[in-house]
């Protein structure tokens, strides 16, 4: 039985404790926002945050979150309230497919948490991992920007 957090709520599972932590995510906790791309790390539509920390699922095995937080897309919102990001990419209409979408918000959350006010060449480091098989990242660096001077005026 692996015992974490996910979205606020306490959950348990008896699932193999080798099996990737986005399997336990979208087969068993059906938290199917958070996307299977490559299934080896390079894409980033499967990143979650653990304890804060952006993460692959494919590549983590569940028992290496036990007793942690994870938060996924689902739970990024405050109720019908969208978090920052979300409320961003929507203004700026940044998804064409949107298969990759929730591991790109995930992964901008995080930058904005560790730098507030993140100047282009910074959004373009730290997103680098996220692939967009669409091209949409000059929306993407447009929505970061957004949500980070929204962010610095709720502050």
């Amino acid at each position: 039985m692996i015992s974490f957090t996910l979205n606020k709520e306490k959950v348990s599972y008896d699932v193999d404790p080798n099996m990737p932590l986005l399997y336990v995510l979208r087969d068993v906790a059906q938290k199917t926002g958070t996307k299977f791309g490559c299934g080896a790390g390079q894409c980033g539509a499967c990143t979650v945050h653990v304890d804060g920390t952006p993460i692959r699922s494919c590549l983590t095995p569940v028992s290496a979150i036990a007793d942690k937080s994870i938060t996924t897309i689902e739970g990024l919102a405050d109720g019908e309230k969208l978090h920052p990001v979300q409320q961003a990419w929507v203004d700026n209409n940044v998804p064409q497919c949107g298969y990759c979408q929730s591991g790109q918000i995930m992964s901008a959350v995080a930058l904005l948490a560790e730098n507030a006010s993140p100047s282009e060449a910074d959004i373009e480091t730290y997103m680098q991992g996220n692939i967009c098989r669409c091209g949409t990242y000059p929306r993407i660096k447009k929505a970061i920007q957004q949500a980070a001077v929204q962010m610095q005026e709720v502050k």
